[in-house]
């Protein structure tokens, strides 16, 4: 099986959809993906971010967690807690590669 793709495409065609996170947690939680930032290229990189969000319930500790999405398969991201509302927690993951 190959390695899923972590393109800004991917994540921008899964934007709304449910990603799980099942690892170390008695109960799988749904993390939604709400956001992902516009592209930016350079000629030797290239620049964006993903922002999630999860319950009220349970916040998440800042780390690498192994993610299910139904397209994209599974995923290890780091993300990192950077908000709460009424809604829940935000979580961010920035991408910044080399071409």
């Amino acid at each position: 099986m190959s390695e899923p793709s972590l393109s800004h495409a991917s994540f921008a065609t899964a934007l709304h959809t449910k990603f799980r996170l099942c690892q170390d947690v008695p109960q799988p939680i749904e993390l939604e993906l709400v956001h992902v930032s516009e592209l930016q290229s350079t000629p030797r990189q290239e620049i964006f971010s993903i922002l999630f969000r999860g319950s009220l319930e349970m916040p998440l500790a800042q780390r690498i967690y192994q993610l299910e999405h139904e397209a994209m398969g599974t995923v290890q991201l780091f993300i990192v807690p950077v908000g709460r509302d009424e809604q829940g927690y935000e979580y961010e993951a920035v991408f910044n590669r080399v071409k």
